[in-house]
């Protein structure tokens, strides 16, 4: 199930913090509960996945998105993900997780995550999001402009690079 009770209160805590910059981190605090575990009493990989939305709905209310994406009726989704899960985790381990835009291109905002126990990463998300509306995918450029902003992408890291150059020659749909 869906940790609507989480997203509440990271909604609540997002909203009264101070706005940030279209790059700045967002950080925030969770905690493994039993129901996050799997069979091998650890944090199931899929709800890493989920976990990681607690990050990210509350950097879009900070940057200002959430009030765009309302205000114009569009909606944002996610259009591709790479995760590493380099440490376990285990039930009542408290995280730290570090949420933040690292740049766009003409049709995507990549993002990136990730979860620490103290000063050992457990896992990292590169994101790659989509702003859409009834017309279809709404370029990086009209949202910034939605935004106010005027900024140029920062450039994206190498490994970043190399990760949408591999995935434009995976095959779509999937070979059967």
């Amino acid at each position: 199930m869906y940790p609507f009770i989480r997203m509440i209160k990271e909604i609540a805590i997002s909203s009264r913090q101070a706005p940030l910059g279209l790059t700045e981190a967002h950080r925030s605090h969770h905690m493994c509960w039993p129901w996050d575990l799997d069979l091998w009493v650890e944090l199931n990989n899929g709800r890493t996945l989920t976990i990681f939305d607690l990050g990210r709905i509350p950097l879009a209310i900070r940057t200002g998105l959430a009030r765009v994406l309302r205000q114009k009726r569009w909606a944002i989704t996610v259009a591709g993900n790479s995760v590493r899960y380099r440490r376990r985790v285990r039930m009542f381990d408290r995280l730290e997780m570090v949420s933040r835009c690292i740049g766009w291109d003409d049709r995507f905002i990549y993002m990136e995550q990730s979860m620490w126990r103290g000063a050992e990463c457990t896992s990292h998300m590169l994101l790659r999001s989509a702003v859409t509306s009834s017309n279809g995918i709404v370029p990086p450029s009209e949202l910034l402009a939605a935004l106010d902003q005027q900024a140029e992408s920062p450039a994206l890291p190498d490994w970043v690079l190399a990760w949408i150059e591999a995935d434009a020659k995976r095959p779509w749909p999937p070979v059967t």
